[in-house]
């Protein structure tokens, strides 16, 4: 199993953001970002969005624009393993 790395998010005067613990980015314009995130996704909203940095190798990722907000939502179990849980 992959080890958890810890998961932070840094906004700074809403110009910079800064996510740790980052798979992948889903989908990116001047206004939204999607990524996945080890535990789940983030939606970042804004104008001017424009990615500066993502390393799949650390899970590093940073963007600059006007940050308007950030969404998360956590992963979802798969239906088989909620019925059969222990």
């Amino acid at each position: 199993m992959e080890e958890e790395r810890p998961q932070t998010t840094l906004i700074e005067q809403q110009k910079k953001i800064s996510l740790t613990a980052v798979e992948s980015v889903d989908a990116f314009s001047a206004q939204q970002i999607v990524l996945t995130l080890q535990n789940g996704r983030a939606f970042i909203a804004g104008d001017d969005l424009k990615i500066v940095g993502f390393s799949k190798a650390n899970g590093s990722f940073s963007a600059v624009g006007k940050i308007a907000g950030v969404r998360f939502s956590a992963k979802r179990e798969k239906l088989v393993r909620k019925l059969f849980a222990k």
